[in-house]
């Protein structure tokens, strides 16, 4: 999607990302609605968990899946490499939103925004992705 995308082009990509909404939320009309309580939830950022209550979670073992480990020594030689740093990966990960930051496993939020950085920075054009991207969704169905 360009800079100078339809209005249907861009309520369709707000279609796909709100697919990984854990919950859609009502929409004010004016900030005043908005109580005290819920201003006070809104000024944490979606990383910043220190101080916020949590629910207990059961730790589960789990050995990584080889497109896991690939996303890390990826994410690994972009940061060896210059393309970002461990905070410029972490940065970008908050900026996905709490849409998808909540929505994506742990390792898939790596591989997003390692593909958004490389567009962004203009290591690789939006084509040069899609196609990259068809060619191993194409050697994976051969594989199976």
């Amino acid at each position: 999607m360009g800079t100078h995308s339809t209005r249907a082009e861009f309520d369709s990509v707000s279609d796909r990302v709100a697919e990984y909404n854990p919950v859609r939320g009502e929409s004010l009309d004016s900030p005043y609605e908005l109580s005290n309580s819920s201003f006070e939830a809104l000024r944490h950022v979606v990383h910043d968990v220190g101080g916020q209550p949590a629910l207990p979670v059961e730790y589960k073992e789990k050995v990584e899946e080889d497109w896991e480990m690939n996303t890390y020594v990826t994410c690994e030689c972009l940061g060896w490499r210059g393309v970002w740093n461990s905070e410029e990966r972490r940065r970008a990960e908050n900026d996905l939103g709490a849409t998808l930051y909540f929505g994506l496993p742990y390792y898939a939020r790596w591989i997003t925004v390692a593909a958004k950085t490389l567009v962004e920075k203009g290591a690789i054009t939006p084509d040069e992705l899609s196609a990259k991207l068809d060619e191993v969704r194409a050697r994976m169905r051969e594989a199976k």
